[in-house]
């Protein structure tokens, strides 16, 4: 079996301070919504609400490749997420966890087709 490379995932955790919530939203959504219109790399960016705590979110983001992470976090809205301060968080800002998407197979087809 020939190996493929594989698409570079995050899955990320963000617990905030209910008094910075809205402001943590906005950030998060704006990253979000950059991330999906204006990144040629960035092949989804979900913003999920954990069902029993409101002040818990994730974020579901697939990249291109290492390139196209790497130009997410210098994209001009990353900072509506980058840049809020570390005290609007409970413990770290957000736990990421890395990884590289094996399946499903739809993702190779989209990859397959050209930037534009």
């Amino acid at each position: 079996m020939r190996e493929e490379p594989g698409l570079k995932t995050l899955f990320v955790t963000v617990r905030m301070k209910p008094e910075y919530r809205d402001q943590i939203l906005k950030g998060a959504l704006e990253d979000g919504r950059g991330s999906r219109e204006d990144e040629p790399g960035c092949l989804r960016f979900d913003v999920i609400q954990d069902e029993k705590d409101p002040n818990t979110i994730y974020f579901y983001e697939v990249y291109r490749d290492d390139a196209a992470l790497e130009a997410h976090r210098a994209a001009p809205h990353y900072p509506a997420w980058g840049n809020l301060p570390a005290d609007w968080f409970v413990g770290q800002k957000a736990v990421v966890v890395r990884g590289t998407m094996i399946a499903p197979s739809v993702w190779r087809k989209r990859m397959a087709k050209p930037i534009t």
